[in-house]
């Protein structure tokens, strides 16, 4: 039996099924994992997905030492591992008894900063992270008389088919290993992978390895140390990296340098004129005055005029070539153009690549290579009919030229589409990325658009104004590629001496702006620039910045957390914050994976770096704690107590874990409210403060839903929702009682529901949801008697039944788990369907 191992179980279906000539593969498990067996050429084989790492990396417990031993890891198991320590670092007996300080050593489990100096030169291991796989892997690996690593084909792939090779080996020493690489999954590829198998790329995998350590390393430390040094505040773990903390650095680098900015006042005067009953602006072709009088002295020559005249015309045409092909930064900055961020379209694009829609979408190459068949990619896409027409006149030109971009590689080729997609199949932002890879790959095959310009000069009073147009002339790739085009502006006929109507002549002040803040796309691009991460890393990077509250908003913006941090680490350990050092490191890297550095050379290197700023943090962990202490109120802040006029910021009770506006002036103030579920922001100037009752309005993203805001406080009259009586309670028409059921929001809590009014008897009552406009339907339930009642949201008129006890809601959920099956094969292919949201729910 010939082993075939993927990175995932999507990959290990596709290849079963491209590779097979018996027909469909027979799916079958081992130890619950996924497995597909089939035949090729006579030959038994079987597929097995990993789960991407099937090991992971993590320090000791703790460091021990021993005078004739030295420093060794001693592990969970009680394995003891080599340890390289630096002998500057002081050993046992130590004369403080209290933890991270043992007897023997230094614990390194517990988060304490006198023991990061020696976590920076702790042993590594690596353990099991899917065992149940790792049990199904070597149980194949017994039975086989080959192994296939089909793995990607990049550091991270390689390092994974490295590991899984290890597992194999335990028990199988002797089998034939070999590597196929692909870089699509069509048959042509695979087939083509199969039938060339080439050797595992030791060093390659080695290269990835020593990623893994060093991020591992730099990632331990530093955020340990952030979050020890303060563990007071609203933040959690405050993660920090080798590439994260630089990343972090450029986004606030440019939020300082806009808040240091000093703006310009200038002038500009603009008017309105006609022609032929056309009308376009016309604006001073002195684009800015930059002096007040100069300014006041022109518009006072044209504040009056009621005409101006042509004095010249010219027209100029410009060539727009096509794009070079896209590599994953460039669809990454083209993508969050579009409004998908980057973190998304990796995901997206790796679904599309599983698919078959694509190729491998993790590439720096932006050449396709001369073994790539354009003509027959083409005539794939002319299936879909919004390509046809264009693929028609490309097939028609005989042979295609691509554009060429700057970067060449030969791992893999840049990302084009390798199947016709059918949007009906795909989820709309799924389509939205395939068409734009699509459109990308169709316009490197086409020719340069031509745009042509028309510059017009008016006299008005003596003072000159100009106007200028743009027209699409020739469109050439723009056919089929209108991303980040600008629409015509067309200007009337008009030659030298025409007389055109002037009138709503106006002179605006205005300031020169700061520099603009980075877009997601944007800081992608710089990030490459700067040599900060990799193609698979840098979308993770931000992503992961976003969710330690150290970015907000798009275009990005800092926290006053991150700022903090920042600022701090600059002051006290600059060379974390830039990218020098951390391009150092991707250098060798490389070296490794070129074969002329070792892993142990590199991670030697890269803990040296580490401990050597390590000094500086420890010695002032006092002054950075009070600076994440400052930034950490300061962006829980979301108003000002309306009582005693200190801040009002995010707390978390203690007791429910919930969130709650609290004043910062108490135990003296005691103001406190309830906060809406989803995410909180604070508003900015007027908006922020409730005209009605002086808290804070806030506005609120719950999950999934659209944005509202609203004031804070429960009892404000902004909040007042009038009772609504529903119907009569059904257990007090059963107990002879008479009973009204009245839905009702609460001015202490903000939450609605329906009670009784003999609550106290009868114990009735039913939760609502947090909005939408309530109505009593005159209704009841057929399966509990509740009365029904009709939300009306932004999503429309909702009737439901409140009783989260309604029998109604275990019938719904019993036709759920019959149904699944087929549901969950029709989500698979992309079919939209409607959730109802309960068992008694549905649209009014």
């Amino acid at each position: 039996m010939k082993l075939i191992v993927t990175e995932k179980n999507d990959a290990a279906q596709q290849i079963a099924r491209l590779l097979s000539d018996s027909g469909k593969p027979k799916a079958d498990k081992v130890y619950n994992t996924p497995v597909y067996r089939f035949r090729v050429s006579g030959e038994d084989c079987a597929t097995i997905g990993l789960r991407g790492h099937i090991l992971k990396v993590d320090f000791p417990v703790q460091l021990t030492f021993d005078p004739d031993e030295g420093w060794r890891g001693l592990t969970e198991d009680g394995e003891l591992l080599a340890a390289d320590v630096p002998d500057g670092l002081a050993r046992p007996p130590y004369a403080r008894k209290r933890k991270p300080f043992l007897a023997d050593g230094v614990d390194l489990k517990g988060w304490k900063i006198a023991s990061l100096p020696y976590l920076v030169w702790a042993p590594i291991q690596k353990l099991p992270a899917e065992k149940e796989i790792i049990r199904a892997l070597k149980n194949l690996a017994k039975k086989a008389d080959s192994v296939v690593i089909g793995t990607d084909f990049d550091r991270e792939g390689e390092l994974i088919g490295s590991d899984a090779l290890r597992q194999i080996r335990d028990v199988a020493p002797d089998v034939p290993v070999s590597r196929a690489r692909y870089s699509a999954f069509t048959k042509t590829e695979i087939d083509h992978a199969f039938a060339n198998l080439v050797e595992l790329d030791q060093d390659l995998a080695d290269a990835g390895e020593s990623r893994q350590y060093i991020d591992l390393i730099w990632g331990a430390v530093l955020t340990r140390y952030l979050t020890a040094v303060r563990f007071s505040g609203l933040g959690n773990v405050r993660s920090a990296g080798r590439v994260q903390t630089p990343t972090l650095a450029l986004v606030v680098e440019r939020e300082r340098e806009r808040m240091a900015f000093d703006p310009v006042p200038y002038w500009v005067i603009q008017g309105q004129a006609t022609k032929d009953e056309s009308s376009f602006r016309v604006a001073h072709a002195t684009s800015r005055f930059w002096d007040k009088d100069a300014a006041d002295a022109a518009f006072s020559h044209v504040e009056h005029a009621s005409q101006g005249r042509v004095t010249a015309v010219e027209r100029k045409s410009r060539t727009q070539r096509p794009p070079v092909p896209f590599n994953t930064t460039s669809l990454q900055a083209a993508a969050a153009a579009e409004g998908i961020s980057p973190a998304r379209t990796m995901r997206l694009a790796e679904s599309l690549y599983m698919d078959g829609l694509i190729s491998y979408p993790r590439v720096d190459n932006t050449v396709y290579p001369s073994s790539l068949d354009l003509a027959a990619c083409v005539r794939s896409l002319a299936k879909v009919p919004q390509y046809a027409g264009t693929c028609r006149g490309l097939l028609a030109q005989g042979k295609l030229t691509a554009t060429r971009g700057k970067q060449e590689t030969t791992d893999h080729p840049p990302i084009y589409p390798t199947a016709a997609a059918d949007p009906d199949n795909l989820q709309p932002a799924a389509w939205k990325l395939y068409n734009l890879i699509a459109r990308r790959f169709l316009a490197t095959l086409m020719g340069p658009a031509t745009i042509e310009g028309t510059k017009v000069t008016l006299d008005v009073a003596g003072e000159p104004f100009t106007v200028s147009g743009s027209v699409l002339a020739k469109p050439g790739f723009r056919a089929v590629y209108p991303y980040g085009l600008k629409k015509d502006d067309q200007l009337p006929a008009l030659s030298e001496g025409d007389v055109c109507a002037v009138e709503a002549m106006e002179l605006l002040g205005k300031q020169t702006e700061p520099p603009a803040r980075y877009s997601q796309g944007k800081l992608i691009q710089e990030m490459e620039k700067r040599g900060l991460g990799t193609k698979s890393t840098r979308a993770n990077i931000i992503d992961t910045l976003y969710q330690r509250k150290y970015f907000k908003n798009d275009p990005v913006e800092p926290s006053q957390l991150g700022m903090a941090i920042i600022d701090a680490l600059n002051a006290y350990a600059p060379r974390i914050t830039t990218p020098d050092m951390t391009s150092e490191l991707e250098g060798d890297m490389t070296k490794v994976s070129d074969g002329t550095d070792t892993q142990e050379q590199v991670v030697s290197h890269s803990r040296a770096l580490l401990a050597g700023l390590m000094d500086g943090l420890v010695e002032h962990k006092d002054d950075l704690s009070e600076a994440i202490a400052d930034a950490v109120t300061a962006d829980a802040k979301i108003g000002v107590c309306p009582k005693c006029g200190k801040d009002l910021v995010v707390k978390t009770s203690a007791k429910t874990r919930g969130s709650f506006a609290g004043c910062m002036g108490w135990p003296d103030c005691d103001v406190t409210y309830p906060l809406p579920q989803g995410k909180i922001s604070a508003l900015e100037g007027e908006a922020g403060v409730c005209p009605e009752c002086g808290a804070p309005r806030v506005k609120v993203q719950p999950f999934r839903s659209r944005a509202y805001e609203i004031c804070i406080n429960p009892a404000c009259p902004t909040n007042y929702e009038p009772d609504v009586v529903v119907g009569t309670c059904p257990a007090c028409a059963e107990a002879g009682r008479e009973g009204q059921l009245v839905a009702h929001k609460s001015e202490k809590s903000g939450k609605r529901f329906i009670r009784c009014t003999n609550y106290e008897e009868c114990g009735t009552s039913y939760p609502l949801p947090a909005r939408g406009r309530l109505e009593a339907t005159g209704e009841t339930c057929p399966d509990c008697g509740a009365p029904l009642v009709v939300v009306t949201t932004a999503r429309g008129p909702w009737k439901l039944c409140p009783n989260m006890d309604c029998p109604g809601r275990e019938k719904k959920a019993a036709s759920g788990a019959r149904g699944a099956k087929h549901a969950g094969k029709a989500a698979g292919k992309g079919t939209k369907r409607a959730s109802s949201g309960g068992g008694r729910r549905k649209k009014a």
